[in-house]
């Protein structure tokens, strides 16, 4: 049975199978996240960090653990638009990060791209726009989040999510380049629950919202190309973190997962796409990752 490889370990839960947490579940995952991601930093020596904030749930929901962590003055976000990205995304970023009163950034991606396109139109000359545009646009931002990070030695966190990252929903080199993923074993149904959570214990205490309800509400989307929607190249997370979960936590076949109820070709084609992207796994930052025995410990 393949794995999702930590560097770091961290007990949230006992129960891994199931997706569906209620508040007080939520409540202890945020405390436990945020908890791993201080200790994280102070052992590795860091006080600052930073992450791209695209507009989305994920690096919502990692920026909002960052200044749980560490405090709004020490977490800096950066928004890295390029041709594809809307304007509601961009909005929607900084209004999060006005929200978190954190320090933001806009560091527009779109003439190092241009350069970079015009420096492989000889190679690609004749071949049409595909994931290698896509990726090269994550690789560049993650160019950029890394340099940060040298020259004012802050921690890079990553911020995609166990499923993504179970699929090969990512870029080597681009979104998984960091020092440490803090969500990257919470499946993305998790964190559209604790995203919601985090919202309602905020309005429970008179307080406004803190993640834009937009983010939570819009369909996921890479934004590497017009129009891109999650659900392009992925299952329904609903649909996918179940048998997800059964395969990867459970440990079940491909054959016990259908006698579940779920639909047998798409479990197959779930099953091949995790064996597939193991080599990504391999390459990923540490993850802050669920054991069912208790503890902390490094791996």
């Amino acid at each position: 049975m393949l794995s999702l490889l930590p560097s770091f370990i961290l007990i949230l839960m006992d129960d891994l199978c199931n997706t569906d947490r209620n508040a007080e579940e939520l409540d202890i995952i945020e405390d436990t996240l945020i908890r791993g991601i201080r200790n994280y930093m102070t052992k590795n020596g860091f006080t600052k960090v930073h992450l791209g904030l695209s507009g989305g749930l994920d690096s919502a929901l990692v920026a909002y653990l960052a200044v749980k962590a560490m405090g709004s003055k020490n977490v800096v976000c950066f928004g890295m638009p390029s041709r594809f990205s809307s304007q509601g995304s961009r909005d929607d970023a900084a209004l999060l990060a006005a929200n978190l009163c954190c320090h933001y950034e806009t560091l527009p991606i779109e003439p190092i791209f241009t350069a970079f396109l015009a420096a492989l139109e000889g190679v690609f000359e004749g071949k049409p726009f595909d994931l290698a545009e896509e990726n090269l646009q994550a690789r560049i931002r993650g160019t950029l989040l890394m340099a940060y990070s040298n020259k004012f030695h802050s921690l890079l966190l990553t911020t995609g999510n166990k499923s993504e990252i179970a699929m090969g929903y990512c870029t080597l080199y681009g979104d998984t380049a960091g020092g440490l993923a803090p969500i990257g074993d919470l499946y993305k149904t998790e964190i559209f629950a604790l995203c919601r959570r985090i919202n309602d214990r905020e309005k429970e205490a008179g307080k406004k919202e803190i993640i834009p309800r937009i983010i939570i509400d819009k369909p996921p989307s890479a934004e590497l190309r017009p129009n891109q929607k999650d659900q392009d190249s992925l299952p329904p997370y609903d649909i996918l973190d179940k048998i997800l979960a059964l395969y990867l936590d459970q440990k079940l076949s491909a054959e016990e997962i259908v006698k579940r109820g779920a639909d047998a070709e798409l479990t197959a084609r779930i099953i091949r796409t995790v064996e597939w992207a193991e080599f990504k796994r391999q390459q990923m930052p540490p993850v802050l990752k669920r054991i069912s025995n208790g503890g902390i410990k490094n791996d």
